[in-house]
């Protein structure tokens, strides 16, 4: 009996214990079904095209390695040239007969994909554990079910597409180019929209996490997805297969995500080419934290901003801005709370984080935070077990840093978080707006009224209150400056995978130019043929028109003007040769309009509009006897034309107050607002035909919306819209919001183009200037928009305007105000 009452005594000072020191034991998700999976292809896979499997014993083999413990998990098949080919080709048959089904039938496939996602939801989450080194409370319990939500959400978008979208049509191939940061998530958004909308897709993942992408597209031949619609071909650490796809003239469409460097890289080597571009690049985002916040609610949304997922996401919060009086409470609970941070095994339940995707990773990072240590700034991190054999990285908060070091500035993928002070709101939105990238921020504050006006003065794609990392497929993705082009998600992330169903296609190869040349000019010099007679020997009263920027008209830079003929050959007048320091004067202007221009309440933009087209049609008659004299089109032509543009200026006045954004429904006990902002500049290169209609459509639907615009009217035929200064003069329009620019339009679209604080560039010209646009404006990743050498007949609605230009002349900001006070429970 002793020796019992004494056993019973040990286990009770074991049990005692275990409560004293509340450790965690490793508790290992089960992953004998992802190995089966992985084992039924013998641990070898070929490229997945046309709804089979394609194997070559002599291609090149790439090995998938599970990042937390090293061990090989399968060989992948690198696509070869003739894989890619085969792909392409399989892709456009099926596309025949997949855009020509109805939108109800293609809801049924993405329904029918949905549910087969569910029914294989652990296999799907434990396969994305293993292989991105994603800890599996991220994969199963968050990445996962957004998936599911995401084809719940399309399927329904579907079977809406002839009454939602009936201006629209499908591209064609679309090359979806997935990030290895929470790569089934990335991958399945795109590939979702691209294939409700009628596309083909041809996913090529990156070599790091390329077996998700496998085991869907696998799943999605079991639930019936037509063979062709879903293709993936693996790629090696050169990306050479992704280079290959998207400079094929098969494929159509290009959506990818990665790092900044990367896409103004692939921008660079599509420029030119036709196909349409979607990126969501480097995110530097951001939490701004004021003193009357939840600080313990802060420090669970710094875990779930920047630690989870090992801050390999765009929108990981790598910037933290505290107000200074609770500065140092906020770094204690931090510190606490880095404690007891759990980093191991992506499949032990226990763990918060797992390891980082690539090998290359935690070396980057400790570069960084090592550069950061040497520069005085204290450095604090969670404890991890050095003898881990995976690519770990502990979780680090690094205090102390100046605003301008290379930790903060810098774009990284890392567990890293600055934490930086501030005193004032005002001083808290300049720092979270001192930066290239604007992908996302978070506001955390109990001031609803604050949290508001940041929230409308932070540049960001998407911005969180009292939140962080929240997602849906209804409210959209996607970050402006350098974290890219384009939106995912939402009724604006299909309109990226569709086009105006009256577009035709662009030119197909390569245009061969040289781009260092485009633009050169020399200067216009005096010629005798340039003297008008018809006043007998006596010359005209010379007129000649200026340059109009900052609200008044400017002599040229160079003191050099160009003569202008009449369609009969005689010289009827004289503009303004700009050069690029009048370039840089007319930014100047329009960047100090924006700020007030984009602040104007719709109501007030849309009277200006108004009394544009009010003044314009007093001077009908003159405008329409300028462009005849001009042209040399017939009288009733130039009438209609005048006509046009005074009913375009009323169309797009009546937008001013009627597209600042909407409400999207999510599963969210609260509000998400989708805002329509501003741009900012635009730079507008107007086309040779309807050189009034186009000039007055291009620049009311950008002031429309708020921008600000430097515009270079038609080269040829320049002297209707200049005439227009008159008109902005007597119509209450403030200085700077409209810039005319005149002269050789080449040579200012190299200036524009080049020019870094231009947000945006519409190119309506050559198909040479086109790519030049996109080429040059990859340096600053401008927003573009350009013909191709296409016509665009500006007197059709369909063509002049509508949602299409909308599109471009807005950019949309994702905010999300969460609520709990009555009935959180």
């Amino acid at each position: 009996m002793a020796g019992t009452s004494a056993n019973f005594g040990g286990q009770a000072n074991i049990v005692k214990g275990v409560f004293e020191k509340l450790t965690y034991a490793p508790v290992a998700d089960a992953d004998a079904v992802a190995k089966a999976w992985l084992d039924d292809h013998g641990r070898r896979f070929g490229v997945f095209t046309d709804g089979k499997w394609t194997q070559s014993e002599t291609a090149e083999y790439i090995q998938a390695l599970n990042p937390a413990t090293g061990e090989l998990l399968a060989l992948l098949q690198v696509a070869s040239q003739d894989d890619i080919s085969r792909t392409l080709k399989s892709a456009r048959v099926a596309f025949g007969v997949w855009s020509e089904l109805t939108p109800h039938a293609r809801a049924r496939h993405i329904y029918s994909l949905a549910r087969h996602i569910q029914k294989h939801q652990q296999l799907l989450s434990v396969i994305e554990a293993l292989d991105s080194g994603q800890a599996i409370r991220e994969t199963r319990d968050i990445d996962v079910p957004q998936i599911v939500r995401v084809f719940y959400h399309y399927t329904g978008r579907a079977q809406l597409l002839n009454s939602e979208y009936r201006e629209y049509k499908p591209y064609g191939i679309v090359a979806v180019l997935p990030s290895w940061a929470r790569s089934l998530l990335s991958l399945s958004i795109r590939v979702c929209a691209a294939l409700e909308s009628g596309n083909t897709v041809v996913v090529c993942p990156s070599p790091d996490t390329s077996l998700s992408a496998l085991l869907l597209a696998e799943v999605a031949i079991e639930a019936g997805l037509p063979a062709g619609v879903l293709n993936v071909l693996t790629d090696n650490a050169e990306r050479n297969v992704m280079n290959s796809l998207v400079m094929h003239e098969e494929t159509d469409k290009i959506t990818f995500v990665g790092t900044t460097q990367e896409g103004k890289t692939l921008q660079k080597l599509i420029a030119g080419s036709g196909k349409s571009l979607t990126m969501e690049l480097s995110g530097k985002s951001l939490m701004i934290v004021f003193e009357n916040s939840d600080l313990d609610s802060v420090v669970e949304g710094v875990v779930d901003g920047i630690w989870t997922s090992q801050g390999q996401f765009s929108s990981a919060a790598s910037r933290l801005i505290v107000q200074e009086t609770v500065a140092d409470r906020l770094q204690l609970k931090l510190q606490r709370r880095l404690e007891n941070l759990r980093v191991g095994n992506s499949l032990d339940k226990s763990c918060e984080l797992g390891a980082m995707t690539c090998s290359w990773m935690p070396k980057v990072v400790a570069g960084f935070v090592d550069e950061a240590r040497h520069e005085g700034a204290q450095i604090y991190q969670a404890p991890i077990s050095q003898k881990s054999p995976g690519w770990f990285y502990p979780p680090t908060l690094v205090v102390g840093a100046q605003a301008s070091s290379r930790i903060v500035t810098e774009d990284f993928v890392g567990p890293v978080t600055t934490l930086l002070p501030f005193r004032t709101a005002a001083e808290a939105i300049a720092l979270a707006n001192n930066s290239p990238y604007a992908m996302a921020a978070s506001i955390w504050t109990e001031n609803i009224t604050l949290a508001l006006e940041v929230a409308a003065a932070v540049q960001a794609g998407t911005v969180w209150i009292n939140s962080h990392n929240l997602c849906d497929a209804a409210a959209g993705v996607g970050g402006p400056k350098h974290s890219g082009s384009g939106r995912s998600g939402g009724r604006r992330g299909l309109l990226e995978y569709m086009q105006a169903s009256w577009q035709t296609k662009a030119p197909v190869g390569q245009l061969d130019m040289n781009l260092q040349t485009f633009g050169s000019c020399v200067a216009p010099r005096p010629s005798a043929s340039c003297f008008n007679r018809e006043n007998g020997d006596h010359p005209l009263v010379d007129r000649t028109y200026k340059l109009y920027y900052g609200g008044v008209q400017k002599r040229p830079d160079g003191q050099y003007s160009r003569p202008v003929t009449a369609a009969g050959g005689q010289v009827i007048g004289h503009v303004a040769e700009a050069s690029r320091k009048d370039v840089r004067n007319a930014v100047e202007a329009a960047q100090k309009a924006f700020v007030g221009w984009s602040r104007h309440a719709g109501h007030n933009r849309a009277q200006i509009l108004f009394y544009l087209a009010e003044n314009l049609s007093v001077r009908q008659e003159e405008m329409a006897d300028r462009l005849e004299l001009m042209t040399g089109q017939s009288k009733e032509h130039c009438q209609r034309e005048v006509d046009l543009s005074v009913e375009r200026l009323f169309y797009w006045a009546a937008f001013c107050d009627k597209y600042g954004g909407e409400v999207q429904e999510v599963p969210l006990y609260g509000r998400v607002i989708e805002s329509n902002e501003a741009v900012g500049v635009i730079g507008v290169i107007c086309p040779e035909s309807y050189p009034l209609l186009a000039f007055v459509s291009l620049f009311a639907a950008a002031i429309a919306r708020g921008n600000a615009v430097i515009i270079v009217p038609s080269e040829k035929h320049p002297l209707a819209a200049l005439d227009f200064y008159q008109i902005f003069d007597t119509s209450d329009l403030p200085g700077g919001v409209v810039n005319i620019l005149s002269g050789n339009s080449d040579h200012l679209t190299r200036c524009i183009a080049e020019h870094q604080d231009v947000q945006a560039m519409w190119y309506f010209g050559s198909r040479e200037g086109s790519k030049f646009v996109e080429y040059a404006s990859a340096d600053s990743l401008k927003r573009t928009w350009v013909n191709h050498g296409r016509f665009r007949y500006f007197g059709d609605p369909a063509q002049g305007q509508g949602e299409e230009w909308l599109f471009h002349c807005t950019q949309p900001k994702t905010i999300w105000t969460p609520m709990g006070e009555i009935f959180a429970n």
